[in-house]
């Protein structure tokens, strides 16, 4: 069989983990035997992110902006117990995905991969829901503090006019902690736009929600924003006979519990990936959940939307075999082939991702399933549980029986 040819590779960021060892099974066995794959390859494990002071992290990005289209493994952000795991540290590195995200000024869509044997915790539920997190400051760029007798903080903005403006944060009579954030007016805008542009090309309706009745101004930033971006969005939304609102986050809260779903809902940083989770998990599985990056000038990053499996992991290299759910990252690379097919003009490469993920839901749909789905099944489904190896296998029989039609 002739392998379907690339002209523009693909930026390839490998992982760290269970994750990193499910990367090269799907390469090895539903991707290199079908395409003549081409990728510029970034290593973003944890170590060799440790060696290179993250300038890989960094390369990956630029990498992104230069060709377009990037896909990426589950990465590890240590913590303090990853730094005793991991002695030979520095330091204790920032996320990988959130320096992606800022250096790309993108926004994250994540959305539930939906089969019909898996029936979402909130029955009501029949469409996915789409969320979108913005990718930029908040609590993810914050510095915080810890004092230990009584005083007053406070919170100075120096202009390079020279002007000053100090505000008293709080006084306090004993000890406490202390949080300063912020998020910049450039990158709330991209995130606005990106949103409308991605709700008009899916045509879905777009739903935001912040808690402005708290933080005022902060908070108020984001709807006073959103609602100027959307001007230029209102024509097109009315000509697709889609909405948007601005409600508090509580209240979205209730709106989305009782909605049917198919829209997409806007969130702040931390607000997204609380809320992505919670989504991802009432529809069934983080592991069936797809992540992508896009930015107001046309990159996008596909990647899985959940961690790295550590626990599966240790027990791969205890030699044990793991059935480790690889669905969100075969659709991190089925999506990334595709929107790089589409950019080049590659009909074909288009279709291989497209192949590439009617394979697995058809095996899904078949109930050859890994273990973590099998307790999710509809009562009277018969589902058989798969290690990941044979799973990928199933997979790669069903993607070759819809090529060679």
């Amino acid at each position: 069989m002739t392998k379907i040819p690339m002209t523009t590779p693909l930026v390839e960021m490998d992982g760290d983990e269970m994750t990193r060892i499910l990367w090269q099974m799907i390469k090895d066995e539903l991707i290199l035997p079908f395409v003549d794959l081409k990728t510029e390859y970034y290593d973003l494990g944890l170590l060799h992110r440790n060696e290179t002071q993250d300038q890989v992290t960094v390369d990956a990005a630029n990498a992104t902006k230069k060709y377009g289209v990037a896909v990426k493994c589950a990465t590890i952000t240590p913590n303090k117990q990853r730094m005793e795991e991991y002695p030979q540290l520095t330091q204790m590195w920032k996320s990988p995905n959130g320096t992606i995200r800022s250096l790309l000024d993108g926004t994250v869509f994540r959305a539930p991969i939906l089969i019909s044997t898996i029936k979402p915790v909130v029955k009501n539920w029949t469409k996915p829901i789409t969320i979108a997190r913005h990718a930029y400051g908040d609590v993810y760029k914050s510095i915080d503090f810890q004092t230990d007798e009584p005083g007053e903080c406070t919170m100075t903005f120096k202009g390079v006019s020279g002007k000053e403006t100090t505000l008293s944060v709080q006084k306090v009579d004993g000890a406490a902690v202390w949080q300063g954030a912020h998020n910049k007016e450039s990158s709330i805008r991209s995130f606005a736009h990106a949103c409308f542009q991605y709700a008009t090309s899916t045509k879905q309706s777009l739903w935001f929600s912040t808690k402005d009745t708290i933080a005022k101004v902060y908070d108020g930033y984001f709807k006073q924003i959103f609602e100027e971006v959307f001007e230029d969005y209102k024509a097109e939304f009315d000509k697709l006979g889609i909405e948007y609102f601005y409600t508090l986050i509580d209240d979205a809260v209730a709106r989305v519990i009782r909605s049917e779903g198919g829209y997409i809902w806007a969130c702040k940083n931390y607000d997204g990936d609380v809320m992505s989770d919670m989504v991802s998990t009432a529809f069934g599985s983080l592991a069936m959940m797809t992540s992508v990056l896009c930015t107001p000038d046309g990159n996008f990053e596909y990647e899985a939307a959940h961690g790295t499996v550590t626990r599966h992991y240790y027990q791969y290299l205890d030699g044990k075999e793991t059935s480790t759910n690889p669905i969100a990252t075969i659709f991190a690379w089925s999506g990334a082939l595709s929107k790089r097919g589409e950019k080049d003009g590659n009909d074909a490469l288009v279709k291989f991702g497209q192949a590439l993920e009617k394979a697995s839901l058809d095996v899904l749909e078949s109930g050859v399933m890994t273990k973590d789905l099998v307790g999710l099944v509809a009562e009277g489904v018969e589902a058989k549980s798969v290690s990941s190896k044979d799973f990928i296998a199933a997979i790669r029989q069903r993607l070759g029986a819809l090529i060679n039609r």
